[in-house]
């Protein structure tokens, strides 16, 4: 398991006796199973001891992943001997209450002399607590238990699903190192599942939370994104976006290695903006990949062709990656490893994230939004990767609120905004910040048209353009009407 082995720095140490634990449902037998299946791939053989699930059961779970169980992983249902049954019953499982501690100890050794297995599981705790009947002789089974499997030299994954005593920390202290796993139920949307190592005695180990989701073929891990250590060294260079006049007003276009944050309320063309950063990639020779939270492929490849952009060729070509995703469905751990995924397999330079206030639906907070957008962002950037945002602002005209500021994590932050003139709506852009470089400070009227995006001259005759509510204050009566919109040819046709 790539993603767990990434979080513990190598993976589990050989020889030592592991706890995990966590309720039912959140993917301790799946998890186990790819334990013992990794070991059998190695060729180790491993030993799964069943307490409170049958044989079947889990064979039945192997094979739902589409897994086929090798011969030497071995299952051993924890049944008692013949003295312990009741003859007259004739039956041939008892249930582990029913059985003395002692006897399951036993029965537990004689598998293991049997099978000589290199891993083993144990499932579950729960169930040897029970016969325990107390922290004390719990606490003794336990210690005796990590002593016999350490002799043997043999690695050990104890199963917990916390029926019991939740407080109860015995095997915390027993234990070389314990994972917690979790399953949140969200207002809206499947279960969010989420991973902690609780403890890693004498390693060092990636902390906090990492989401995880149960898929077909086992359990997929996220490890939280760290930007830090993932820099690279790159020429940061300027990045057209293939229209002079909007380079102007960028102060020659947007560097590599900087997030660009594009700001204004709905309709205003923000996905046109990023995307027209993506065309003139493209023309360059680049490999680009879109993020789209909001609009679905079908209508943006369509509503995009007819301004020149042909989407789907690129697509089909591979000079773009374009990905719709489902915030409902998607954690954002997984979506930060799947764009961190899309980025180091295909060399990717251009990076579109559409939108945010989608990106933002599938946070439990605006706090940890911004934690993640700030390690994303910060991933990319030490990639050499131009990333653009959109973020929709409520409103159309006058004063607009964002649901999130991310203002000061974007490198570049460009506004949008509809004005009144004329008798007609139009549409303004503006500069308002920029790290890497000196920009225009002016307003600049665009537009939307057949041929895509068009840019004008900067509108120096009036005031109050960014409130949507304009005052001319040149020496004509009216504002000036900005041409039409060209027809675009050339790479992008």
């Amino acid at each position: 398991m790539t993603g767990l082995d990434d979080i513990l720095i190598g993976g589990v140490r050989r020889d030592r006796l592991y706890l995990l634990e966590g309720s039912p449902g959140t993917g301790k037998t799946t998890l186990a199973l790819q334990f013992l299946l990794e070991g059998g791939a190695l060729g180790e053989v491993g030993l799964y001891i069943t307490i409170s699930e049958t044989a079947t059961e889990l064979r039945e779970t192997a094979t739902s992943h589409g897994w086929s169980i090798p011969a030497h992983v071995n299952i051993f249902e924890l049944a008692p001997s013949d003295s312990l049954l009741d003859a007259e019953q004739q039956q041939s499982l008892l249930y582990s209450s029913d059985l003395e501690l002692g006897e399951t100890t036993r029965m537990i050794f004689e598998a293991v002399e049997r099978v000589q297995p290199s891993r083993i599981v144990i499932d579950s705790l729960s169930e040897i607590r029970l016969l325990a009947g107390g922290s004390l002789r719990y606490r003794r089974q336990v210690l005796a238990l990590k002593h016999y499997f350490a002799k043997r030299g043999t690695t050990v994954l104890l199963l917990d699903d916390l029926t019991a005593d939740v407080s109860d920390k015995t095997v915390h202290s027993v234990a070389h190192g314990v994972i917690r796993l979790e399953e949140l139920a969200p207002n809206y949307g499947p279960e969010r599942r989420r991973l902690r190592v609780v403890k890693y005695r004498g390693q060092r180990y990636r902390g906090g939370y990492h989401d995880f989701a149960i898929l077909t073929g086992g359990i997929a891990v996220f490890p939280r994104l760290v930007s830090l250590e993932h820099k690279t060294e790159f020429e940061r260079v300027p990045r057209s976006s293939g229209i002079p006049e909007f380079d102007a007003l960028l102060g020659g276009g947007v560097e590599s290695g900087s997030s660009t944050l594009i700001l204004g309320p709905t309709g205003s063309g923000k996905s046109l903006i990023a995307i027209q950063f993506v065309a003139a990639a493209v023309g360059r020779g680049e490999r680009c990949a879109m993020f789209v939270f909001d609009e679905e492929l079908g209508l943006l490849f369509e509503r995009t062709a007819a301004m020149g952009f042909p989407l789907r060729r690129w697509f089909a070509e591979g000079s773009l990656v374009i990905e719709q995703v489902d915030a409902a469905e998607l954690t954002p751990g997984e979506f930060a490893h799947r764009v961190r995924a899309r980025v180091d397999a295909n060399g990717i330079k251009t990076v579109v994230i559409d939108s945010l206030n989608g990106y933002q639906a599938a946070m439990p907070d605006e706090h940890s939004l911004i934690l993640h957008i700030h390690e994303l962002l910060q991933y990319l950037n030490r990639q050499g990767a131009s990333t653009f945002l959109t973020l929709a602002q409520h409103g159309l005209m006058g004063d607009m609120r964002s649901s999130v500021d991310l203002t000061y994590l974007a490198d570049t932050v460009v506004l949008l905004r509809y004005f009144e003139a004329s008798g007609q709506v139009r549409r303004a852009m503006s500069i308002v910040k920029k790290r890497t470089s000196a920009h225009e400070d002016t307003i600049r009227e665009y537009r939307i048209g057949p041929g895509g995006l068009s840019v004008g001259p900067a509108l120096e005759d009036f005031q109050g353009i960014l409130r949507g509510t304009p005052v001319f204050i040149g020496k004509g009566r009216e504002l000036p009407l900005m041409g039409g919109a060209p027809e675009r040819s050339g790479p992008f046709s």
